[in-house]
């Protein structure tokens, strides 16, 4: 399997940052300090220079608290730690402490509050402190390979508990969304899963019309649509799927309004290419929707990039901007909902590639009936 070099997705950012004018940038998400240096506690700031260069000796540095000093060296040994409880503004006081310091000092504006950049600019009234929304995100959008290893297995964890909950009958009358939602989690863990992805939305009848139904006490009945949209984590990577199942027999309104989101599923698949504008790939599906009359039946996006955050960049949506780029992992899920009633959405997560986009989620698309 592929390994991490950090370096590289340093050095990356340096050409993001002399790009946007400042010379250092201070990141204060954890999932970007994660993604930049591999550390996963829980507090934690990184000073990125953009003036480092190969061979040199570095000025990025990482500043976390003494609960992670054993933990700080073991998953970054390339960086100079220092320790302190106010990660931040620790960073901030040596760059206004030393000539040699940033004069333009980026921050992530998407993630700092009001109050905290006043503080900043009070303990350091000499640094111009310049937004810098969203740069580390723009880099995490394309993934390397090691990342879609780690994807991998996180759908691969998703299907196998899927298939060991529908061969043991898990998705029967009489069980609650609960008890169905609770078995499929600890599945999950049981096939290779760190943890869930999000809570698990199980939603049978007339709640498969809800896009983002939480379960509750309500029982699997016959006729039913069941809605099962859920996923798995492997080492901070997250999977996104959903099925939508029948129990008993399908009416013929229901294998018509299934076999509708299949093919505007297909449509929204296929679609995916580098260069294709965002919006064209949710047109692709919702067009499908639309031509056979239930375009406002379709609620919600096409989808959304997936990795350290289930929900991250790029958004695939009518009002979506900008187009795919060639590594990008996102999810495809049209879906018609009929209120009262019942719905359907059909989720895959992909990467997009060069040919076809590759297919994460390999459960079955055909509509089952259990």
């Amino acid at each position: 399997m592929s390994t991490v070099d950090h370096g590289s997705r340093r050095a990356a950012l340096r050409t993001l940052l002399t790009d946007w004018g400042v010379e250092a940038l201070l990141v204060t998400d954890l999932l970007n300090i994660r993604y930049l240096t591999g550390f996963t506690g829980s507090n934690a700031a990184l000073l990125v220079d953009a003036r480092d260069e190969p061979g040199a000796e570095s000025r990025t540095l990482i500043c976390t608290d003494g609960r992670y000093l054993i933990q700080v060296g073991e998953q970054v040994p390339d960086l100079e730690a220092v320790i302190d409880r106010s990660s931040a503004g620790h960073l901030i006081g040596r760059c206004a402490d030393t000539d040699a310091g940033p004069v333009r000092l980026g921050f992530e504006s998407h993630v700092v509050t009001v109050d905290e950049l006043a503080a900043w600019q009070e303990l350091a009234p000499s640094l111009e402190m310049i937004r810098a929304p969203r740069l580390v995100e723009r880099l995490r959008m394309v993934k390397d390979e090691h990342e879609v290893g780690l994807l991998r297995r996180a759908c691969a964890a998703a299907d196998l508990a899927l298939a060991v909950l529908i061969e043991r009958g898990g998705l029967r009358q009489g069980r609650t969304e609960r008890e169905v939602g609770r078995e499929l989690e600890f599945l999950m863990l049981e096939h290779g899963a760190d943890g869930i992805s999000f809570e698990t939305i199980v939603a049978a009848g007339a709640n498969s019309a809800i896009p983002h139904h939480r379960p509750t006490d309500a029982t699997l009945a016959a006729g039913d649509f069941v809605k099962l949209d859920f996923g798995a984590t492997v080492e901070g990577y997250h999977s996104d799927m959903t099925r939508t199942f029948v129990l008993g027999a399908a009416a013929d309104w229901q294998r018509e309004v299934y076999e509708l989101v299949a093919t505007a599923q297909a449509a929204g698949r296929a679609a995916l290419a580098p260069g294709t504008e965002v919006a064209a790939v949710d047109a692709a599906a919702r067009s499908v929707i639309e031509a056979a009359g239930y375009g406002e039946l379709f609620l919600h996006g096409l989808g959304h990039g997936v990795g350290l955050e289930i929900h991250e960049a790029p958004g695939i949506g009518k009002l979506g901007t900008g187009t795919l780029l060639a590594g990008a992992a996102v999810t495809v899920e049209p879906g018609v909902y009929f209120s009262g009633r019942g719905g359907v959405r059909i989720e895959d997560t992909l990467v997009v590639r060069e040919q076809e986009p590759e297919l994460l989620t390999l459960t079955t698309k055909d509509l089952v009936i259990v």
